[in-house]
């Protein structure tokens, strides 16, 4: 495996396999590489192992536009993803193009080789590669810290605390008192899949979130299968798929509070007659200002209608040997307890950038088209959406990079780079009130208010400036390298 590359990918999760997809399917001599920082693929798939865990999205939109999901479950769980991903992988040999235990620490351009620089450590050790271009596919998490709050007297309770980001293998929850702190959907994903086999489960949440109950199963899949071919099928689901998705998020942000009654009715009617729904499922934020939970065919509101589950709406005042105090003087006893508190971000895994010599910080930067950053040349990164499936946008941007390196064949250039005078006036992801976006969002780049350099959580907008629109504008300035000949295994030189 050469360490000079065409293109270095920096992750092997979703993201990842799918830009390598779309790269070797449209230049089959291209030399690349992935550095993956774990030990297996699959990136969130493959870290989160919490009962239950799956996608918040359905699969038909989670999916590549280009593999059709095989399964019948419109959200599957985590280990078919997992599988889906290195069937992706092993199918188009791109597995054997990931080096494991690869940890990207620093990368550094120099304009004079119209290269990058990688340092990575590996095993204790560094290793140094280098590459024409980088595409970034590292999420938009820490992996090794979850945010984990300090709760006053943890260290008397006499059970086990855990954090759904590091799950231990051997945790037996089976007749045990499980409390989960939290409200996202970690802890929507939890309490459902616990309640079967745990004493009882309580989901303690500070405030509540917006819950709804959607079909497990896609009632027009289940009409169209055997009646079209597979492709065709997929292709019908997931526009459909796309174009609700859509629609209910332009209809919640025109009328908020008439969404958020809809919401509330029907969750009141998935509950007993009675239930407290204006204390824990009537949130005090507009719908889509943070993420919608959803509740595979009601499944938790099935555990709290059972008796299995129930929801405090309360904060804590402190651990004790047997539980949790809460403020409001009540205790919860707990033989587990699960925080469920949320992720801690952490822009392109951390990586130290140096653009000729000068070091540069991802919030001094401003987003192009969503898929590149001001003043970094040859780089490009994949961030999802927050309003729809994460590889809607992961296969737009890779489809973008195999138009830009395109160009940049024909063309002759070996350097391209968004340029923008001034730093960008907001932050990447607006008007998202999450409480982790809200902890970690200033060590991201930044949006602005006009194209090419805001960010907008749009599918159609992103579809038609990333696939369709001309690649270069006059803020993308290519050039080639005076002081450097390019070799014959160049970008501009690469077999289509």
């Amino acid at each position: 495996m050469r360490d000079d590359l065409d293109v270095l990918i920096v992750g092997a999760g979703l993201a990842g396999i799918g830009a390598a997809h779309q790269l070797q399917s449209a230049f089959p001599g291209l030399d690349y590489a992935i550095l993956e920082s774990r030990d297996a693929l699959g990136g969130t798939w493959d870290l989160f192992r919490y009962p239950g865990v799956r996608s918040d999205s359905d699969m038909f939109t989670m999916a590549y536009r280009f593999r059709p999901w095989p399964g019948a479950q419109s959200f599957a769980g985590g280990p078919a993803i997992r599988d889906y991903v290195r069937a992706t992988a092993e199918d188009a040999g791109i597995d054997r193009r990931i080096r494991y235990r690869h940890r990207v620490l620093s990368a550094s351009w120099s304009s004079d080789e119209a290269r990058w620089t990688v340092l990575a450590e590996h095993d204790g050790e560094q290793v140094r590669l280098t590459a024409k271009f980088l595409h970034l596919c590292a999420g938009y998490y820490h992996y090794e810290q979850p945010h984990a709050p300090e709760f006053p007297g943890v260290e008397r309770f006499a059970g086990t605390v855990v954090h759904p980001q590091h799950w231990p293998e051997d945790l037996d929850h089976a007749g045990k008192r499980v409390v989960v702190i939290g409200s996202g959907a970690t802890a929507i994903t939890l309490v459902p899949a616990m309640a079967d086999d745990a004493a009882h489960v309580t989901m303690l949440q500070r405030s509540p979130s917006y819950v709804v109950s959607v079909p497990g199963q896609d009632p027009l899949l289940a009409h169209l299968r055997g009646r079209l071919g597979e492709r065709a099928t997929y292709a019908l689901v997931r526009w459909k798929n796309i174009l609700y998705s859509a629609g209910s998020y332009r209809l919640s942000r025109a009328f908020p509070k008439w969404m958020s009654k809809a919401i509330r009715k029907a969750a009141a009617e998935r509950l007993p007659a009675g239930y407290d729904v204006d204390t824990h499922f009537n949130p005090s934020y507009d719908p889509w200002d943070q993420r919608m939970c959803l509740a595979p065919d009601g499944d938790l509101f099935d555990a709290l209608s059972s008796g299995r589950a129930s929801v405090v709406t309360d904060h804590v005042e402190e651990f004790t040997e047997t539980g949790i105090r809460l403020r409001s003087g009540a205790e919860l006893d707990a033989d587990i307890v699960i925080t469920a508190t949320g992720l801690r971000l952490r822009p392109f895994g951390g990586i130290t950038f140096t653009v000729d010599s000068r070091e540069v910080a991802p919030s001094e930067t401003t987003v192009y088209k969503g898929a590149m950053l001001s003043g970094i040349p040859n780089l490009a990164f994949t961030f999802g959406y927050t309003n729809h499936s994460w590889t809607l946008k992961a296969d737009l941007v890779g489809e973008f990079v195999v138009r830009l390196l395109r160009q940049m064949r024909r063309n002759g250039h070996d350097r391209c780079v968004p340029v923008k005078a001034n730093r960008g006036a907001q932050p990447m992801i607006e008007n998202f009130t999450s409480h982790y976006v809200q902890r970690g969002i200033d060590a991201f780049p930044r949006s602005d208010v006009k194209a090419p350099w805001r960010v907008k959580m749009d599918y159609f907008h992103d579809l038609l400036v990333l696939r369709h629109l001309p690649v270069g504008d006059r803020d993308l300035r290519f050039s080639r390298s005076q002081s450097h000949a390019m070799p014959s295994a160049s970008l501009s030189n690469v077999d289509e």
